[in-house]
């Protein structure tokens, strides 16, 4: 099959989460890109319309789908809506996340809660309805973890401190690699994308102090993400040709984690 079929999304649809800025907007641009129809879920509808309406300026028609993905009631009733306009979900990208930066020691117990409960409770909710209700029964599926260097890595004390956000990205990384060890054989394959730093608005206060040159500093690349850096790996995983690419967890940081 040539290369440029094999990564054809065209007749696929493609949810995507947080996918109203950010990597997640990166994200759905570059899959509509490629074909998908792109339905972008995230919780504030006048983000989510500018999302759409830059998207349709870069060719790609997309439909936005407001849901709090922290509240576990709405998502079964946003993945039926969904499936009744599109008839299936293809494609899954877990983007949506929360992040809340204090030392351990004095993280409060609602913000260990909030973290937790959208970033992974609410991911594996999302991931199990779809799953179950579309990718296994037609036999074809890829889901796209958007994790972290942090579910792979710790934090420098120095720069950031995250205990909250960490663990759930270790969650999320090891939910990647029993997700895929169990649907594998029904055609649906996991994976977990790790991004470093890339400027978004999580990041953004971060990234004008003294750690956001430690950052960069300890790059070998010597910058951060940029808008395009994970369009590619994030078709590829999406596509045909990454079928045999199955409960990976691939860091892009600009090779940060080698040194």
């Amino acid at each position: 099959m040539p290369l440029k079929q094999l990564l054809d999304l065209s007749g696929r649809t493609a949810l995507v989460t947080g996918g109203s800025r950010g990597l997640g907007l990166q994200i759905a641009e570059a899959l509509g890109e490629m074909g998908a129809q792109v339905a972008l879920v995230a919780r504030k509808k006048e983000a989510l319309d500018s999302a759409v309406a830059a998207l349709a300026a870069s060719g790609v028609q997309a439909r936005a789908w407001p849901c709090d993905l922290g509240d576990l009631a709405a998502i079964e009733k946003t993945v039926g809506a969904i499936l009744e306009q599109h008839g299936r979900i293809d494609i899954l990208v877990n983007n949506a996340g929360a992040n809340w930066a204090a030392p351990a020691e004095d993280l409060p117990q609602e913000a260990w809660n909030k973290v937790v409960n959208l970033n992974l409770n609410g991911l594996f909710a999302l991931t199990q309805a779809i799953a179950k209700r579309s990718m296994l029964p037609g036999g074809w599926g890829r889901i796209i973890n958007v994790a972290s260097v942090n579910g792979l890595i710790a934090n420098d004390a120095r720069v950031v401190r995250t205990a909250a956000y960490t663990a759930t990205k270790h969650a999320v990384v090891g939910l990647t690699r029993q997700l895929a060890a169990e649907w594998a054989a029904q055609g649906v394959t996991v994976n977990a994308i790790c991004p470093g730093f890339f400027p978004s608005k999580m990041t953004r206060g971060l990234l004008a102090t003294p750690a956001g040159k430690l950052i960069v500093e300890g790059t070998p690349s010597g910058r951060l993400g940029g808008e395009e850096d994970l369009k590619g790996l994030a078709v590829l995983l999406a596509s045909e040709a990454g079928r045999h690419i199955n409960g990976q967890a691939i860091a892009v940081d600009g090779g940060a984690m080698i040194i």
